[in-house]
């Protein structure tokens, strides 16, 4: 049996359009994969698609088009309470790093950018003490003035983290204080792609991690999470208390690590190191459907993120071929699509008949079901999922 994920509660318009060729591995693999949906509409009572809010209510994309990206520090405090606020999100994901004097702080990027006298320079996110991590950005104490904040864009370009609802950075240690204790933590331990760690170095990291998240978690569900394959595997030994999942891109880049570059490769590492479960890359799970029914035969529980994840459509399918949860920008948006097709409680008790599929649903609610799709009607909406990003 896959690992569940314990849900807190009950419960950038994508512009990969031009990247994504998935109908013809789509239409391929789609039979394999809903195979056993097909046999019986009784699959209706799937579990519910557990929603995870990226970096809280979603990540900044600066030079995005859509404000909605840019409306609350992602990786903050607010973002998180925001998020947590959304009603049908399960979790929220964020970026752990380690300090220079050894404290967990949420950040993503692995370089942070100011500018001073017209000049703008950078340092390492992990070449920081804390005083001087926190001195960047918004202040909590009012009467002083952090130093401005840039940020790098994937095309070089260096701008001002400008957002709608700024908020000052947090440790670990703040986030789990400070946030709403309904919603779960996925915790990612990040690392820099470009780096060779040693595994001393990396068990020094996991244990400052892992000393404030066994102090301060109390009853709150957490998930790890990590590119770094000898990072995932060090956490997963060090501790059994918190499932640990590889994050991988499933072959949509490329890696000097092999263990990296595919889905049956984490699968592998997975099955070896004892880990419960895998967060893909949405766009691999699309291009390489039946190796959901892989993962899910190794007994490993599925999640995916990526902007792919912005679109309900492609959720949706992805709640049809048996994903457990999806990590997502727009929370408010993909969670209220996630309840109309979520909806899904239980067979209604009494009927003894092998009449699956009736639904129990909230009597004050529209009514609402989990529509049936056939193989081929699957293959279509699969190859139709292009067209509905652009």
């Amino acid at each position: 049996m896959a690992v569940q994920l314990k849900a807190a509660r009950v419960a950038a318009v994508p512009d990969i359009a031009a990247q994504l060729d998935l109908a013809s591995a789509c239409i391929n693999g789609a039979e394999s994969v809903m195979a056993r949906d097909a046999v019986a509409p009784a699959a209706a009572a799937r579990a519910p698609l557990v929603v995870i809010g990226h970096r809280g209510k979603g990540m900044n994309a600066l030079a995005s088009p859509d404000e909605r990206l840019r409306e609350v520090k992602e990786n903050s405090i607010r973002s998180f309470n925001e998020a947590a606020r959304v009603a049908g999100v399960g979790y929220v994901e964020f970026d752990v790093q380690v300090t220079k004097d050894g404290c967990p702080v949420i950040f993503h990027d692995d370089f942070i950018f100011t500018e001073q006298d017209g000049k703008i320079s950078e340092q390492r996110m992990t070449d920081l003490r804390l005083d001087e991590f926190l001195s960047y950005g918004p202040q909590k104490d009012q009467a002083k003035v952090g130093r401005p904040l840039l940020r790098k864009l994937k095309d070089g370009r260096i701008i001002g983290w400008d957002v709608r609802s700024d908020d000052a950075f947090c440790t670990l240690r703040e986030a789990f204080e400070d946030v709403d204790a309904r919603v779960g933590f996925n915790v990612e331990l990040k690392f820099d792609d470009d780096l060779v760690y040693q595994e001393e170095e990396l068990t020094g990291v996991l244990h400052a991690i892992l000393k404030v998240v066994f102090e301060h978690a109390k009853d709150r569900p957490v998930i790890f999470s990590s590119f770094q394959p000898d990072a995932a595997l060090l956490m997963r030994k060090l501790q059994d208390q918190y499932p640990v999942y590889f994050l991988t891109n499933g072959g949509t880049q490329i890696y000097a690590d092999a263990r990296r570059n595919s889905l049956e490769e984490a699968v592998r590492l997975c099955r070896a190191g004892g880990l419960q479960g895998i967060v893909s890359e949405a766009r691999a799970v699309f291009r390489h459907p039946s190796a959901v029914a892989m993962v899910k035969e190794a007994g490993l529980s599925l999640l995916t993120y990526g902007t792919l994840n912005n679109v309900p459509e492609a959720v949706y399918m992805q709640h049809l071929i048996g994903l457990d949860g999806v990590i997502v920008d727009l929370v408010q948006e993909i969670t209220d699509a996630v309840s109309e097709f979520a909806a899904v409680v239980a067979p209604v008790p009494g009927h003894e008949d092998g009449q699956v599929g009736r639904l129990e649903l909230d009597r004050a609610a529209p009514a609402k079901t989990t529509p049936y799709f056939s193989q081929r009607e699957i293959s279509f909406l699969l190859r139709l999922i292009p067209e509905l990003v652009q």
